[in-house]
Order: structure tokens, then C-alpha cells, then sequence
């Protein structure tokens, strides 16, 4: 028994362990069972350096701006005034942006402007009755405020933790909306800039800007230049293209330049829509200025405008009417404004002691314009611009025709970083105005030839 209960275990074991031969053909042999080939772990890779302050600085660009002008200007003559002006000047712009460490980025930029001819031309603050800033001598000559000047033009720090917040600190350009309020003068080669703290805040459909500046650094150099103790605020709402909003308070003070102090509230409305193949666009605003602690007489003076414009493919017209008051002392300005782009660009309304486009009488401006950009594209010559534009001016006490003016100007890309503009402007004062009025200022006709290149 025992003998046949380790034959059947001998043989159960024995078919335990025979090769499965399931096609039959005989006892196959054993299989092999290869276990997978497991790569073995990826070396996790190197930490990468967070970027270093050096880092940013050689990771930035460079600022490079060059731009030469001719101007020249044929004023009505006095016993003073005796000769036309011409300016040959070149301004150099060199500077360097860095890239970004930790949200922040930084910026310096000199600015160079050099006469490459005889300084046939008065370099003044417009309205003075004082000498010409560049020698008595040049009284006898219209103004051409392009005075030789090398300075810092920015310095500054630009710290963005998130989309929402922005604040830039020092020597810096501020451009807020349509620069009708507050610009860098760009058309003068000595720019205007800020000595200033800036936070941008950008929530949804909301933005806000508020700036607290400490300095004006003037299209004149920096003998001219205000001291200031000033705040900019403006806050847009943009529910849809066809509607913006806009409310903005510009509380000015300058230790230096009394007469311009002055505080400004107002309201704006713009927007743009289609209609077919016609883009319609319009602006309305509304603003209201008074004097500022203290530092003037007291004054309220009213500014309304309102624009539309309509464009069809290369072809742009607008009518824009502008009302600034003034009660015969002294009229509604825009200190800080760039205010070449308004009531023309001769740049003939100054008022008597602010250098800033105004009239005592206040000043009621009519204009229309049509902007072509036509499609002619040669090999140094494309993205041509034509503006033709002409303004009627009124005295907004009185109702008094005061002058009229034509502006004209064609401006192309030689290639692209160069570009060429042709510029003309021809402002002709009424000969006699009614009793009670102000004079207009003189007539006066202007050509510019501009090469500007831009790295």
C-alpha cells in the first residue's frame, strides 16, 4: 500500500509539472517567463536658479530714438519782431529697459537735443515779456522752444505684482488718455516728463489711474522746469465699445508758476460702432476749473467738447467743436496737457502768463478733418498718412470772429524703423475785431521737415 501511494504521488508530481502542450504536437519545452526590463528612475532635473537682479539687467533692450527736424516760421513783423526764424535741431534719446526680476522692471533714458545750424530763432515761455531764454539778441525772431539739452529724461521703477496692480515710481512719461490733459508735449524735442508715483489698478471693466507728482520737467530745460505739489486721478468704466466712461480730477500746484495752479473735475462719454461698412465714433466732455489754494484770484470757468467722426476704409472725417472759457482775465488751460494737438498746430493761443494754450476772452473752436491713409506701398515709401485739417476760431465772450487756420501734413515709413513727415501750418488773425474784444495773436505760417528713426 505504501508502495502504490508513492507510485500515484510520484506520478501526480511527475504530471504536475510536465510543459502544457496545447497544439498537440508532442511535449514542448519548458517556457521561459521573462520578467519585464523596468528603466530605472529619471535623475530629477537640476533646480533652476531663480533670475538674479543681473539677470534682469542683461536680459533688457536697448532705448534708442533719433530724430532731426527742420522748422521755420514766417510771424507778422513788429518793431521787435523783424526777422523769420529757422531751427535745424537733432534730438538723441539712449537709454535701457530691463527685463524682470520679481514684478519688477527698470528703466533710465538720456535725452540729447543739439542745433546743426545757426540758431536764427527765440527760445522762450510763450507769452513773456521777458528776454529770449537763448540771448536778447534772438527777440528779434519768432519762437522755436527747442533749446539745446542734455538730461536725464526717466529713471524709473516699474513694480506689476499682478494683473490687477501697477505702480511706477520716478522720473517717468504719463499720457492719459487723448493727452488732452495731461501728455509729454511729444511734439517738442525736449519731452516733458514726470517726477512722480503712479498705481495703475485694472479691476474687470474699471481702471484707474492716480499719479502724485513732484515734478514737471519742461519742454524748456530744467531753468524752467515746476515744482509741484500736484495729483492726477482718473477713473474709465467700459461696459461695451459703443459706451466709455470717464471721471478725472487734475489738482494742480507748482511753487514755481502760481498762475497755473488750478483744479479741474470733469466727465467724458466715447465710444465707437459700426454701421454697414462705416465705423462712427464720437467724444463729449465736460470740465470745469477753479482755482486752487489759493494761488490766484478766484475763478470757475467751463470747457465742453464734442466730436464724431466716421470712417470708410482708407477715408476718415471728423468735426470737432471745442468751447474753453475765459472771463477776460483769463481763460480755461491745460497746463499739463500736449496741447500742440489742439487749436492748432501753429501754436499761436497762449495765454499772457500761464505758456499754455488759453485765451482771456475764452475761445470757441470749430474744426474738421479728413485723415487718408492711402495704400501706395513703394520700396521707401508705405504706410503713408494724410491729415488735412481747418479750424475757425471764436471769441466765446464776445462771439467775435478771431481767426482762422489751415493744418496739412504727410507723414510715410521709409523703411521700418524710419520714417519722414512734411508738416504745414497757416494761422491768419482777423484784421479788426469789435470794442470789448481781446486781440487775437498775430498770424503766423509754419513748415516742418521731420526724420525720426526708432531701434
Amino acid at each position: 500500500m505504501a508502495g502504490i501511494g508513492l507510485a500515484w504521488a510520484g506520478g501526480a508530481l511527475a504530471q504536475a509539472v510536465q510543459p502544457v502542450d496545447p497544439d498537440g504536437l508532442g511535449v514542448a519545452a519548458p517556457s521561459l517567463v521573462v520578467a519585464p526590463v523596468v528603466a530605472p528612475p529619471a535623475a530629477p532635473p537640476e533646480p533652476t536658479a531663480a533670475p538674479t537682479i543681473s539677470d534682469a539687467i542683461a536680459g533688457g533692450k536697448l532705448l534708442l530714438e533719433v530724430r532731426a527736424r527742420y522748422e521755420a516760421v514766417d510771424q507778422t513783423k513788429t518793431a521787435v519782431l523783424t526777422r523769420n526764424a529757422e531751427a535745424a535741431t537733432v534730438r538723441t534719446r539712449l537709454g535701457w529697459e530691463t527685463g524682470d526680476w520679481r514684478g519688477v522692471r527698470g528703466l533710465v533714458e538720456f535725452e540729447d537735443v543739439r542745433q546743426a545750424g545757426p540758431a536764427r530763432f527765440a527760445v522762450n515761455v510763450p507769452g513773456a515779456a521777458t528776454p529770449p531764454l537763448n540771448g536778447a539778441d534772438k527777440a528779434k525772431y519768432p519762437l522755436i522752444n527747442d533749446p539745446d539739452v542734455t538730461e536725464l529724461n526717466r529713471l524709473q521703477l516699474t513694480w506689476t505684482p499682478s494683473a490687477i496692480l501697477q505702480v511706477t515710481a520716478g522720473r517717468q512719461r504719463i499720457l492719459i488718455d487723448d493727452q488732452r490733459f495731461v501728455g509729454n508735449v511729444g511734439w517738442r524735442q525736449d519731452e516733458q516728463t514726470f517726477d512722480a508715483v503712479r498705481t495703475d489698478l485694472a479691476y474687470g471693466r474699471f481702471k484707474l489711474v492716480y499719479a502724485y507728482v513732484t515734478h514737471i520737467n519742461r519742454v524748456l530745460g530744467e531753468l524752467r522746469d515746476w515744482r509741484s505739489d500736484s495729483h492726477l486721478a482718473n477713473l474709465t468704466w467700459s461696459p461695451a465699445e459703443q459706451l466709455r466712461l470717464e471721471g478725472f480730477v487734475y489738482a494742480l500746484d507748482f511753487s514755481n508758476s502760481a498762475a497755473n495752479a488750478s483744479v479741474t473735475k470733469g466727465l467724458k462719454a466715447s465710444g465707437k460702432t459700426w454701421l454697414g461698412l462705416y465705423q462712427l465714433a464720437y467724444d463729449a466732455t465736460w470740465a470745469r476749473q477753479s482755482d486752487y489754494r489759493h494761488n490766484t484770484p478766484a475763478y470757475d470757468l467751463n470747457f465742453w467738447q464734442v466730436d464724431a467722426a466716421a470712417t470708410f476704409d482708407i477715408w476718415t472725417a471728423k468735426a470737432d467743436y471745442e468751447v474753453l472759457e475765459g472771463n477776460g482775465t483769463r481763460g480755461f488751460t491745460t497746463p499739463l496737457a500736449t496741447t500742440h494737438g489742439f487749436q492748432g498746430w501753429a501754436d499761436a493761443w497762449v495765454q499772457p502768463s500761464g505758456g499754455n494754450k488759453g485765451f482771456v476772452d475764452g475761445l470757441k473752436d470749430f474744426n474738421l478733418t479728413l485723415n487718408v491713409k492711402p495704400r501706395l506701398k513703394l520700396t521707401y515709401f508705405f504706410n503713408a498718412d494724410v491729415i488735412l485739417r481747418y479750424h475757425d476760431f471764436n471769441d466765446q465772450r464776445t462771439g467775435a470772429n478771431l481767426a482762422h487756420e489751415w493744418d496739412a501734413q504727410l507723414q510715410a515709413a521709409i523703411n521700418p524703423k524710419l520714417t519722414a513727415a512734411l508738416k504745414w501750418a497757416d494761422f491768419k488773425r482777423e484784421a479788426h475785431v469789435p470794442l470789448g474784444t481781446a486781440p487775437p495773436p498775430p498770424s503766423r505760417t509754419k513748415v516742418w521737415f521731420t526724420l525720426e528713426y526708432k531701434l
